[in-house]
């Protein structure tokens, strides 16, 4: 069958009256100056001239290898759709390269170059004229973007999922390329039969259906039409050796050229493109917005709904004059202009420098990894240390806007190594243990830090998982195990090589560089990564020092590595307790009081968590521990909501205390509070808010609530009426600068957003009462939509909580979402031995207390929880459990 024969219509997704053939003239200089090629393209110019639109640019889409334009099919449609209801009209060509889809195969050998050349040709061909945005998957991103650097004059932009302009030589190509391109195997993998077609296939998350995976197979039906795909994969240049290794470099160094708008979207399960590609391109295009999909993988456009996201940010960064498609900044967050003009709070080191001559108590580790008991760190040693370490880390290649994951435990060195990485200008990348191995590992390839800094165990996991970045260890280690885990150096050799340097440090980073990247628990998904400027991570200290009191002189008790790390930035004396802090539920009463006691302390900060745990442990206290423990003045309890029993219960462990109970995430890490008092006074004055009050904002932070319309969207404009339900939105100065490569996240949760003002989409659900206070009901995702109207789930799990022989309750919804029916599970007192239906007694007390239609009640021993918090119900997996277990399936534990 010829080309001219073969038809690509009929294809599942594929709108025939995009496809079209197109000859082009061979570009001069080639084999055959004066033949001419038929290309197949999907291309909407006669619909948009249908209906009469004329297109606001053009988006030039190329495919990869072994994929064609049906790549692009859903795009071409949604674009075309938008016009249609009157929005920008965009021309969508996608191409089928030469040798590839249904375009012609003439038997050429072509190179990396000859591919942008023929592309080239194509629109010239076409008559394109700008603006033009390129989008390229695979190789096919390659070629876009060497187009792309050789039209500047028609280029408003570029997109690209997956794919690399350059090969790191500190890194082999990836397995299944250099699996492709044994000699022996070449020809027969790619040619002679489809195993390089189908495996590539084989990657998308989820798999494809049979029908889609045909049609991407149906123009490679013979060898002799697989041809190219063997090409491809020969021409990938290797090395500098490669033909076409000069063209590669050429295109690399005209994308860091570029100042377009640019939009990388990223699959990272992608065992060829990794975030180690994505990182190269990030370094090259630094003013790119880049959205990582968890979950994703190589045939990324297969994955996920791409072509809403590729309209929307055409919108905002091509056709909208917008600071950020104006500028190369790099700034994901819509500038704070108040803040701005606003003084810079002191930087977070300033205490370090003010008391390096204090021989005063900075820090206290009541459990030291050396075993030896208490470790005491004076104001002078650890200013010495860090200065140490951070002229040591210089001298070890570490520069200012160098990524430095930190994998340490708690403690001096943990302290050390962070302000060393901030003073000079080092972004730290803190994600949490508690996420798991997985979690953990997801994390740091996420952020991609240019070094890691850590325990031993830590870099057996970087060099178990492939962790990117030069490596230094916490502790010495032997040669051989330095060598074998590729460590350049440990904590007291970079100090050495430091002192060796003189401790001369780079210039101060300016308020507005970016400081640190902080993960979420991933309690509510995959954990995120949360990045901070100076200046904001500066009016957070300001906030809590003015907020608790906290200042030189204060003793802080932190069962919550954040606030540890906090205290000498406050001027606190900061006592890390016996624990594991990856684990909060392993604080003892004991060791709070010990801790307490070691530093003279007056402040106690600790997660919910961590509070039961001291007050189940409190019989164990001796009379002396008790009477430290009654000198407390203030103490600090968020990241969950806490019972108002557990509140009596600390408050008379801690009779002298203040209680307080703080709101706030990762995203903001103080927005408002509320002591037991208050809240006392809260309850008293509503006997059924339905939810739990967190009091009225902090310090300069302004809480607005978004509305919830009847499918439980957050939808309303921003307001601070009472008694009104809806998303809570948050502006403060210390709010987070955005998320790190997630931009659709970031665009989600600041859209209220204004050149004077940023706000914070929280996720949470909740009201204002009358008089100001917060009131939490839930988590967005959380909310149920019944057919009679939409419900929170914190106050009828508060109203069930209150039964006897009940513990901790959870309302999810199980259905379609419009007639969802409420669920509740709970677990009973004593714990139940396995999950069960509730008897008819208690299922008619649930439903009486719920004050809300009960469809069903279950029992379980345990409700599952977050790993940091170990308090965060997972509502999302009970939902999926509670609709399995009701629609017949086994009564396994959630």
């Amino acid at each position: 069958m010829t080309a001219g024969q073969l038809s690509p219509l009929g294809l599942p997704g594929l709108e025939s009256r995009f496809s079209r053939f197109v000859t082009v003239p061979d570009v001069v200089g080639l084999e055959t100056p004066a033949a001419e090629h038929r290309w197949h393209l999907l291309d909407n110019a006669e619909p948009l001239a249908a209906l009469g639109a004329t297109p606001v640019g053009t988006i030039l889409a190329v495919h990869g290898n072994p994929t064609w334009s049906y790549l692009w099919r859903s795009l071409v449609s949604a674009a075309t759709a938008q016009a249609e209801a009157g929005g920008p009209a965009w021309r969508v060509i996608a191409v089928d390269q030469l040798e590839m889809g249904y375009s012609e195969r003439t038997g050429r050998t072509l190179t990396l170059s000859d591919r942008i050349d023929d592309l080239g040709a194509l629109t010239d061909a076409l008559g394109l004229d700008g603006p033009v945005v390129t989008m390229g998957h695979d190789w096919g991103g390659v070629i876009s973007l060497g187009w792309a650097t050789r039209h500047p004059q028609l280029l408003a932009g570029v997109m690209a999922l997956n794919t690399a302009v350059h090969q790191p030589t500190d890194a082999p190509i990836p397995a299944p390329l250099r699996l492709a391109l044994k000699r022996s195997l070449l020809a027969g993998s790619t040619v002679q039969t489809p195993a390089f077609l189908n495996v590539t296939l084989s990657l998308a998350q989820p798999a494809l259906s049979p029908e889609v995976r045909a049609a991407y197979t149906a123009p490679y039906a013979t060898a002799e039409r697989r041809r190219g795909i063997g090409a491809f994969v020969a021409d990938i240049p290797v090395d500098e050796r490669h033909r076409s290794f000069p063209e590669l470099e050429r295109v690399a160094t005209g994308v860091s050229r570029l100042r377009v708008p640019a939009l990388l979207l990223w699959g990272p399960k992608d065992p060829v493109f990794s975030d180690r590609y994505l990182a190269d391109l990030v370094n090259r295009m630094p003013h790119a917005d880049v959205h990582r999909f968890e979950g994703a993988g190589h045939l990324i456009a297969e994955d996920i709904d791409f072509a809403p996201v590729v309209l929307q940010w055409l919108s905002e960064r091509v056709l909208a004059n917008t600071p950020e498609a104006a500028s190369a900044a790099g700034h994901d967050a819509t500038p704070d202009v108040g803040d701005a003009q606003a003084p810079a709070p002191a930087p977070l080191w300033s205490y370090l420098d003010r008391l390096r001559d204090s021989n005063d108590t900075a820090l206290v580790e009541m459990a030291p990894s050396t075993g030896a008991g208490p470790r005491t760190v004076s104001w002078r040693l650890l200013s010495r240390r860090v200065r140490e370490i951070a002229a040591g880390l210089v001298a070890h290649g570490v520069r200012p806007g160098d990524r430095v994951s930190v994998l340490v435990p708690a403690g001096a060195d943990l302290t050390a190594v962070l302000y060393a990485c901030l003073r000079i200008g080092a972004i730290v990348v803190v994600a949490d243990a508690g996420l798991g191995v997985n979690g953990l590992s997801r994390a740091v390839r996420g952020a991609w830090p240019d070094h890691v800094i850590g325990i031993q165990r830590a870099l057996l996991a970087a060099k178990a998982l492939g962790w990117p970045g030069q490596k230094f260890s916490a502790t010495r280690l032997t040669a051989p195990a330095a060598r074998a885990l590729g460590v350049t150096a440990s904590l007291s050799q970079l100090a050495a090589a430091g002192r060796a340097a003189g401790g001369e440090l780079p210039p101060e980073p300016q308020p507005d560089d970016f400081a640190a990247i902080l993960f979420t628990s991933g309690s509510t998904g995959p954990a995120k990564g949360v990045a901070y400027t100076h200046r904001q991570l500066g009016a957070l200290s300001e906030t809590l020092s003015a907020q608790f009191g906290l200042t030189v002189g204060s003793g802080l008790v932190a069962g919550f590595a954040p606030f540890a790390l906090l205290g000498p930035a406050l001027g606190a004396t900061s006592v890390s307790p016996d624990m594991d802090v990856t684990s909060p539920g392993t604080l003892t009463a004991g060791a709070v009081a010990d801790a307490t006691r070691a530093a003279d302390a007056d402040v106690i900060f600790a997660s919910p968590a961590a509070l039961m745990n001291v007050v189940a442990t409190a019989d164990s206290l001796t009379d002396r521990q008790r009477v430290t423990l009654a000198g407390v003045h203030t103490l600090l309890s968020a990241g969950a909501p806490l019972s108002l029993p557990l509140l009596e219960q600390v408050s008379a462990l801690l009779p002298s205390a203040t209680v307080h109970t703080p709101y706030g995430m990762t995203e903001g890490l103080l927005l408002t509070d509320i002591t037991l008092e208050g809240i006392l006074e809260s309850d008293s004055e509503s006997t059924d808010a339905g939810g739990v009050c967190v009091g009225a904002a902090a310090g300069s932070a302004t809480i607005r609530i978004s509305p919830l319309d009847e499918t439980g969207a957050a939808s309303g404009p921003l307001t601070d009426a009472a008694n009104v339900t809806g998303e809570i939105v948050v502006s403060a100065p210390h709010i987070k600068d955005h998320y790190d490569r997630l931009w659709i996240t970031q665009r989600d949760s600041d859209r209220d957003s204004t050149p004077d003002r940023r706000w914070h989409r929280t996720g949470d659900v909740g009201h204002l009462d009358a008089s100001g206070r917060l009131w939490v009901e839930g988590r967005l995702p959380h909310v149920i939509v019944t057919d009679t109207g939409v419900i929170t789930p914190v106050g009828p799990e508060q109203r069930v909580e209150r039964l006897p022989g009940l513990g901790r309750a959870a309302a999810v919804g199980v259905g379609p979402s419009g007639t969802q029916q409420v669920v509740i599970v709970a677990e009973s007192r004593p714990p139940a031995r396995r999950p069960h239906l509730a008897s008819a007694r208690l299922t008619a007390d649930v439903r009486r207390a719920a004050g809300v239609a009960v469809a069903a009640v279950l029992i379980v021993p345990l409700l599952p929880t977050d790993i940091r918090h170990n308090s965060k119900v997972n509502r999302s997996a009970l939902a999926r459990w509670a609709t399995g277990v009701l629609a017949g399936g086994r009564m396994r534990r959630p």
